[in-house]
C-alpha cells in the first residue's frame, strides 16, 4: 500500500496539469475514486482508482439554481432546507450533474407568503438573485386560484381591469376559469395579499394559490417540496 496524499497532487501526478487545474476538475465533479465522485482536492488517497470523467473541463465550477415547488404552510427562511440531493425530482431533464457543492450558499429569490405555494428561485447565483429582485416588478407571473363563493356581477371583468389595491388602482391582468373554483391569473407586478384582496372586491374567497410560472420559466409538474435545476438556456 503506497502512502497517502492528497487527490488534486494524485491527480496532478496522473494528468500531468497544474495543482490549480486539478482542483478545478475535482470541484467541479468531474474526477472519481474507486468510481465514485469525490468533490475534495484534499481527500487522501493511496491505491484507489482515480480516474477522469470523459468531457471534462477545468473551468472554475459554475454557480448553480433551481426551481423548487414551494409546499403551502412554508415560511421562507425554512425553503433552502428542502433543496437536497434526495429532493431532486426525477423530472429534472436539465442533464446538470450534481454536486455536493450546489447545496452551499442557497438563497431565495421570488419568495411567496407563507400561505401559498407554487414556483419559487433558490440560487448562488447573486447575479441571479438580483436580477430577479430588480425586476420582479416587471415580470409576468402566472397563479392558479382556487376559490369558494359567489362571483358578483361582472366580476371577472373586474378583477381584470378595474379594482385597486391599498388604495391604488391596478394595472391590467388576464384571468379566467380554469375550472368551475380555480381561476388562472396571468398577471405584472403582485403584492404580498394582492390576489386575496382581489378576489374579495368581487365576492369570492380564496381557498388556495398556486404559482405556476415566472416570466418564460415554469414550475412544469414539479410535486410540492421537489425541486430541478434551472437549465442553462432557460431565461426568465
Amino acid at each position: 500500500m503506497t502512502d497517502p496524499i492528497r487527490l488534486d497532487k494524485r491527480l496532478t501526478q496522473l494528468l500531468g496539469c497544474s495543482r490549480g487545474d486539478a482542483q478545478r476538475y475535482i470541484e467541479g465533479g468531474w474526477v472519481t475514486v474507486d468510481g465514485q465522485v469525490v468533490e475534495q482536492p484534499q481527500a487522501l488517497v493511496s491505491d484507489e482508482v482515480v480516474a477522469l470523467r470523459e468531457n471534462a473541463e477545468a473551468g472554475r465550477t459554475a454557480s448553480v439554481s433551481m426551481l423548487l415547488h414551494k409546499p403551502a404552510g412554508l415560511r421562507a427562511d425554512q425553503l433552502c432546507a428542502l433543496v437536497t440531493p434526495d429532493s431532486r425530482s426525477e423530472l429534472d431533464a436539465t442533464g446538470v450533474h450534481l454536486l455536493q457543492r450546489h447545496f452551499h450558499g442557497l438563497q431565495l429569490g421570488m419568495a411567496l407568503s407563507a400561505e401559498d405555494s407554487g414556483m419559487v428561485v433558490v440560487s448562488q447565483d447573486g447575479r441571479m438573485l438580483s436580477f430577479l429582485k430588480d425586476r420582479s416588478p416587471t415580470l409576468e407571473q402566472e397563479y392558479v386560484v382556487e376559490v369558494s363563493g359567489e362571483l358578483a356581477p361582472y366580476g371577472l371583468a373586474r378583477l381584470a381591469h378595474g379594482l385597486t389595491y391599498r388604495g391604488r388602482p391596478l394595472p391590467p391582468c388576464k384571468v379566467s376559469w380554469q375550472s368551475e373554483t380555480r381561476l388562472r391569473f396571468a398577471i405584472k407586478p403582485v403584492q404580498p395579499g394582492q390576489l386575496r384582496d382581489m378576489c374579495a372586491q368581487v365576492g369570492l374567497q380564496v381557498v388556495g394559490i398556486r404559482r405556476l410560472r415566472i416570466g418564460r420559466v415554469a414550475m412544469g409538474k414539479l410535486a410540492p417540496g421537489q425541486w430541478r435545476y434551472l437549465a442553462a438556456d432557460e431565461r426568465f
